[in-house]
Parts: C-alpha cells; structure tokens; sequence
C-alpha cells in the first residue's frame, strides 16, 4: 500500500505537470528505515498542539506519524480539525488508512477555528488501524486552568484486543488537580486485564500525583520507575519527561523517542507484546 500510494503521488504530478496549482500537496519524504505499512504491535503517543494552528504543519505531522506507521496513535491537544487533515494526509500521501475515535472536552473558536456560535472541537484523538468500539469520553470533575479528561476505546493491538485510553492531565505547577485527575483515570484502567494508557501526564515520573498510575501500569521505558526517574528519557524540549506509554497485562518489546519540529513533544512509540 505504501509505495502504490507513493507512486500514484508521483504519477499524478507527471501527469498533471506545470499545470498543477502552486500550493498541491506533495508527500514528504521518509527517511530510510521509515515503516513499509502499518506495524501491528505498535503505538503511539504525542501531543501535537505547540506550535499551535501554524499552516502547512499537518503535512509534516502525517509524515512523522507515517515514518513509523504504528497501529494506535494518541494525540493530545488535538483540534479536530487538525486530525481531519492529518489522517486525510496518511492515507492520500502515504497509503496508510486509520478509524479515528476523538475526546473533545473543549469547544475553542481561538484555537481550534470555526465559526463563533460553531468553535472546534478540541481535546484527543486516537487514530486505530482497526475499528474502535466502546468509545467513551470522560472529562475530569476538576480540569485545572482548561478543561482536560480522556477518551478509550476497545481495539485490536498485535491481534488481541485491548482498552486504550488517552489523556491530557492538567498543567504544570497543577499538582493538586492532576491527582484528582489520575485517581478518575486509574479506576478506569483498573477494571481491564489487559490496558494501554497514552497521554501527556505533565509530571515526571516521581511526582506523588502518579502513584495511582504506577500502582496499576509500568511505562514502556523499563529503566523508568519513580525511584529511578533519573533514567528515564526526556520527551520534550525542555528535557522532562512528560510523555507516556502505561501499560496493564502488556509487555514492552522496545521503544523510542524522537524529538519532532512540528511540537514542543518528542515523539514516543513502543512495540509490544502480550
């Protein structure tokens, strides 16, 4: 799929040749080692938003996301709008076709576009190589200074299925609100043998307000625990690592980050196993 969609791209800058409008979109290159199609036991997880709203950033987004082609991506500060293009992007430029479950909690007219009476819907977004079921969308009792919850859905990863859940907790300096906001999520994930939470937590991993999560899941970084939080790798610029994979009855078979010029975020994948 990958290279037939590749070479229906090129095919149809040949044909359409200097007559072709100056902004028509071309698929940016990957770079070698880039996913052949999509990597069945893989997810991933990345917040997309800063900088926000800057034009032309959803081509490169979907390149990044086609470079390793993973079976479940969750993005955080998400304009639906911004997922719409992004996954139109994936399939047209790349060949790779997702189902999409988004977890709107925000409705922003400054950020997200739209109309004033009809602002976009802002939140997360997780794209699925499989279909979805059971979608929930939950928004936590207390946000913090912006509404902020989780979206799960039941799909399938490395052909078994599983609950995956995808958060955005509260900002920094916001330790009190994100402890509610764990506490919600943990119970969720409590009641599934076999769970994978994605998420920007906005706390590294010794923060008090995560016990809930460690007490249910193990990150993706085995190196990684609250005691050990010196070990685990940055996944933002500001070198914290806020970034997450948990997982509940899973095992991790390698991850990766990889910082990204289209978000403050690195980018975090991990393969798996059951």
């Amino acid at each position: 799929m990958r290279w037939l969609a590749g070479a229906m791209a090129a095919a149809c800058l040949v044909l359409i040749g200097p007559s072709a409008p100056s902004g028509a979109l071309v698929p940016k290159p990957l770079p070698a080692g880039a996913a052949e199609d999509i990597v069945p036991n893989r997810v991933m997880t990345w917040n997309i938003c800063n900088p926000c709203g800057r034009g032309g950033y959803d081509v490169g987004r979907a390149a990044d996301i086609a470079t390793y082609a993973p079976q479940v991506v969750g993005l955080q500060e998400a304009c639906v709008r911004d997922v719409e293009k992004i996954r139109d992007h994936l399939e047209n430029l790349y060949g790779l076709v997702y189902h999409v479950a988004y977890g709107s909690v925000l409705r922003n007219w400054g950020r997200c576009g739209g109309l004033p009476w009809s602002p976009g819907g802002f939140g997360q977004a997780i794209l699925s190589a499989a279909p979805m079921t059971g979608r929930t969308v939950v928004e936590y009792p207390d946000g913090g200074s912006e509404d902020r919850g989780y979206v799960a859905v039941t799909t399938t990863v490395a052909g078994r299925s599983v609950r995956v859940f995808n958060t955005h907790l509260a900002q920094r300096r916001q330790e009190t609100v994100r402890a509610g906001q764990v506490r919600v999520l943990a119970a969720a994930v409590a009641r599934h043998d076999r769970a994978i939470v994605l998420g920007d937590f906005n706390a590294v991993p010794d923060s008090a307000e995560l016990g809930p999560m460690w007490a249910r899941a193990t990150d993706t970084d085995p190196g990684c625990r609250p005691a050990l939080g010196v070990a685990c790798e940055p996944t933002t610029d500001w070198h914290l690592k806020f970034d997450y994979v948990f997982l509940r009855g899973i095992v991790p078979l390698a991850h990766r980050v990889r910082s990204s010029r289209y978000s403050d975020h690195h980018i975090l994948r991990t393969d798996l196993r059951y």
